[in-house]
């Protein structure tokens, strides 16, 4: 397969993960949607059960915020506090529930020393740097590289875009483990009960399909980079 096969086919593969980025992104937040208008038996919100999911699992240093938006619900390690958005902090519906408990489990993991979680917060550094220079560069490159046949500077930037790849890619186990983690304590509390916990779980599902769509599409731009940049500019 020649070089400008193999990049029709990447980019024909880049535009299918694309699509089923957009659909992942509406189908997250048409789940929540979904499952917000569920409240839950016990009468829990999102800003009761992370407070006590924390106290249960000996966090005490954890700090539970609103945060303004929708679906903007994280975990800040360096603070050490968990943000909820408007729609999950003040909410007692299952996918409100489902949220704050996956926002707990990255507390969890950050209290327990979590390897990929431990990976992802050493290698963050290089990928805030990296993420600004990397696109500049290769852009720079390329138009430099056509002109006098030498990619180094396309190059650097395709080594500087794999490490946010790789940023993405270790971000997957987290997310995972994380929602896990909140489908454990819900259900092992009695948060939720057997009958609210399967929605919980769509919402989990949903949210965790979105970063592995980012995942894939950042992994075949990587590819096409790759053949365009170390692969020569001319079919030999």
């Amino acid at each position: 397969m020649n070089t400008y096969m193999l990049q029709y086919l990447l980019y024909l593969l880049f535009i299918v993960v694309a699509i089923y980025s957009m659909y992942a992104q509406f189908k997250v937040s048409s789940t929540f949607n979904k499952y917000s208008r569920i409240p839950n038996a016990r009468g829990y919100t999102g800003a009761d059960v992370a407070r006590i999911l924390l106290e249960q699992s000996g966090i005490h240093d954890v700090q539970v915020e609103p945060v303004r938006g929708n679906l903007t619900d994280h975990y800040d390690p360096t603070h050490k506090v968990l943000r909820l958005s408007e729609s999950v902090y003040s909410s007692s519906s299952v996918a409100a529930l489902g949220v704050a408990a996956h926002e707990t489990g990255h507390a969890v993991q950050h209290h327990v020393g979590y390897a990929p979680l431990t990976m992802r917060a050493s290698i963050f550094p290089a990928v805030s740097f990296s993420s600004k220079l990397a696109m500049p560069l290769i852009i720079i490159g390329l138009m430099l590289g056509y002109l006098s046949n030498n990619m180094i500077i396309a190059q650097i930037g395709v080594i500087l875009f794999s490490v946010v790849v790789l940023f993405q890619i270790v971000t997957l186990p987290v997310e995972f483990n994380a929602s896990s983690r909140a489908l454990q304590m819900l259900e092992g509390n009695g948060f939720l009960n057997s009958e609210e916990i399967t929605p919980a779980r769509k919402v989990l599902w949903a949210a965790a399909m979105t970063y592995v769509a980012a995942a894939a599409l950042s992994i075949i731009q990587l590819l096409r980079l790759l053949v365009i940049v170390f692969g020569g500019r001319r079919n030999d």
